[in-house]
């Protein structure tokens, strides 16, 4: 893999951090957390006219870029830890937008995502699913002109301030999985909103009968499970390199304060960048199954790199004296904790042993 970047991804990861140092400091991003959603629509607007919300969209919208594009910008919102839903817009729901709506979906959507006009949600993990992408029990009952969803999603990210949910369902007429958009104040739908341990909004979805027009449907009946299995490798890579900006932040705050003693710390996450850029350049492979392969051992060694990162820099902290800055860390910490838990963790295929489980393709 080439490692080298060229000029305009460097200016775009420059623009992105100068941008993130001034105007996303730790401050201002602890009153965006004390709000409501732990949102700031201002600050999504900011982040829109930077032009990253177009990143890996269709050049017909004014798109650009790809995988390693996004994993620049990941890193920069991984360091000033940045809590607007930038994966499941850009790269959950405009990627699937993308890669499965019609002329008309991705005409009215993916303007509106490039612009920060409209925030996307993915809702398709269900309780004791453990990440495996077909264990769906939604279901999809076809009527006349329309579809009736029926079931509940857990753990929805980002749910709570999305303009549109994408609900993965059973459509049995159709002999596999579909993609809906639904809006969130549809008739039938119940969203249940809380915080994740990090601060990041989430919600659990009851769909009791919602009804959604036949054009509501992303893409063809029955076949979303293979433009599910590509977004979710993307937004993978994607957090993957999110967690190698959050491990660079801790490194430099603690490399201050107790120099030498961050050595085991800082060649963590210098590894780790590797595999991030691995996860980036394997993301789109047209293999399915040796991408899979490797996004999740990605993945794996990322959650042993960051559990490594996070206990030691808490150690040092325990020690630290009264006026160095433990919230940043703290923070950060659970930052991590939450990216591990975030699209599959090493404990997720049911029947391995404790401790090797891992995330492997179905």
């Amino acid at each position: 893999m080439d490692f080298e970047f060229t000029e305009d991804q460097g200016m775009l990861r420059d623009s992105v951090r100068r941008f993130l140092a001034r105007e996303y400091t730790f401050e201002r991003r602890q009153r965006i957390l004390a709000s409501t959603h732990g949102f700031s629509a201002r600050m999504w607007h900011s982040l829109a006219q930077q032009g990253i919300f177009n990143l890996g969209l269709p050049k017909s919208v004014g798109g650009y870029g790809g995988p390693i594009e996004v994993m620049l910008v990941m890193e920069e919102l991984g360091r000033n830890l940045v809590l607007e839903p930038f994966v499941s817009t850009v790269v959950l729901g405009g990627g699937l937008i993308a890669e499965r709506g019609t002329v008309a979906q991705r005409a009215k959507l993916l303007p509106k995502i490039a612009s920060g006009r409209c925030r996307v949600a993915l809702a398709h993990q269900e309780a004791g699913s453990c990440y495996v992408l077909d264990r769906v029990g939604t279901v999809a009952l076809r009527s006349r002109g329309s579809y009736l969803l029926t079931g509940a999603k857990a753990a929805v990210l980002d749910a709570p301030i999305a303009d549109v949910l994408i609900v993965s369902a059973r459509d049995d007429s159709a002999g596999g999985l579909s993609l809906f958009l639904v809006p969130p104040n549809v008739p039938g739908l119940s969203v249940s909103c809380y915080r994740t341990p990090d601060g990041r909004s989430a919600a659990d979805l009851t769909l009791q009968g919602v009804r959604v027009a036949n054009s509501a449907r992303l893409g063809s009946a029955g076949f979303a499970l293979t433009a599910l299995e590509q977004a979710t490798d993307c937004a993978l890579a994607a957090v993957c390199a999110e967690a190698v900006g959050v491990m660079d932040s801790i490194v430099d705050l603690a490399r201050p304060l107790w120099r030498h003693r961050v050595t085991d710390m800082l060649l963590l996450t210098i590894q780790a960048r590797a595999m991030s850029h691995l996860a980036a350049d394997r993301c789109r492979d047209s293999d399915r199954w040796t991408r899979r392969r490797v996004l999740a051992a990605v993945k794996a060694f990322l959650a042993k790199a960051m559990l490594l990162v996070g206990e030691r820099v808490m150690e040092l902290q325990g020690a630290a004296t009264p006026g160095r800055p433990a919230a940043p860390l703290s923070h950060s910490v659970k930052r991590l904790i939450a990216i591990n838990a975030t699209l599959g963790n090493v404990n997720s295929e049911p029947g391995a042993p404790p401790g090797r489980r891992i995330m492997l393709p179905g």
